[in-house]
């Protein structure tokens, strides 16, 4: 199946999904009524970001593709991931990150444009690769695009989770986050998540607050405010890969959230 349309994954790191309904932006609400959605999906363990990104673009948990810390090691069973599957059904890949380990997410050359701004305590490097990804979208139009924004995240290690500092930062994640579908939420699917929650000043655990992480989905192929069941982080790349027709890898463990048995609505 193919939408015609492409994608644009936007991953706030660190984003707990009780968060995301307590920080006062009027825009969560919002986005919740226009998109099929699910503050009860799963990350993987351990819940520390490189291995949950990678089980993302992977679909396999980290026993599998072996990344279980903030250091990357090559595969020693090397598994196709997201962007190695879109690029052989020839689609663009684009990627607008502020935290470098990010780079090893696929191999060289999948990329069609790639940006990244180092993260500092002094700049809103959320904003930066936001203002980049809005301006390449508009001029090279890339069939999928991914927008990773790690200041959320930053916050909770420097304040702690759930604490003032942190829910601001999240309030102005989300502020890109309407302005990207608001520029381009008619001629792409826009998919929301997070990697993995937090609690205190950390994260990794099995906690609850670690492992729950929100998703939601805006697009034609999901019912406005429709909840989703079951999810984890490993459905996301099988999804996307279905939306834009392209062939998941067969190693991938996790499921597309569109029923094809069920004339192409979500799985509830």
């Amino acid at each position: 199946m193919n939408t015609q349309k492409g994608v644009i994954l936007i991953l706030i790191d660190g984003m707990r999904a009780d968060a995301f309904m307590t920080c006062s932006n009027d825009y969560a609400q919002k986005l919740l009524k226009e998109s099929a959605y699910t503050l009860e999906a799963k990350t993987v363990l351990p819940s520390v970001t490189l291995p949950c990104h990678m089980s993302l673009f992977l679909s396999v948990p980290p026993e599998r593709h072996g990344v279980l810390t903030n250091t990357y090691v090559p595969q020693v069973r090397p598994v196709d991931g997201l962007c190695e599957r879109l690029n052989f059904a020839g689609k663009k890949c684009a990627f607008f990150y502020n935290w470098e380990q990010l780079r090893d997410l696929s191999r060289p050359g999948m990329m069609s444009v790639s940006f990244m701004c180092s993260e500092t305590k002094e700049a809103e490097t959320d904003r930066t690769v936001t203002d980049c990804a809005i301006a390449c979208i508009e001029k090279y139009k890339p069939d999928f695009t991914f927008l990773y924004l790690g200041e959320t995240d930053d916050a909770g290690h420097r304040f702690g989770w759930m604490s003032e500092e942190y829910l601001c930062r999240l309030s102005a994640a989300l502020d890109c986050v309407k302005e990207v579908v608001e520029k381009f939420g008619n001629g792409y699917t826009v998919i929301l998540c997070a990697d993995h929650g937090g609690h205190d000043r950390t994260h990794g655990s099995d906690m609850k607050e670690d492992v729950t992480i929100p998703v939601i989905m805006r697009g034609d192929m999901f019912a406005k405010g429709q909840e989703l069941n079951e999810v984890s982080i490993l459905d996301i790349a099988p999804t996307i890969a279905d939306l834009m027709g392209a062939t998941p890898a067969s190693e991938w463990e996790g499921k597309s959230l569109i029923d094809h048995g069920n004339s192409g609505k979500i799985r509830s």
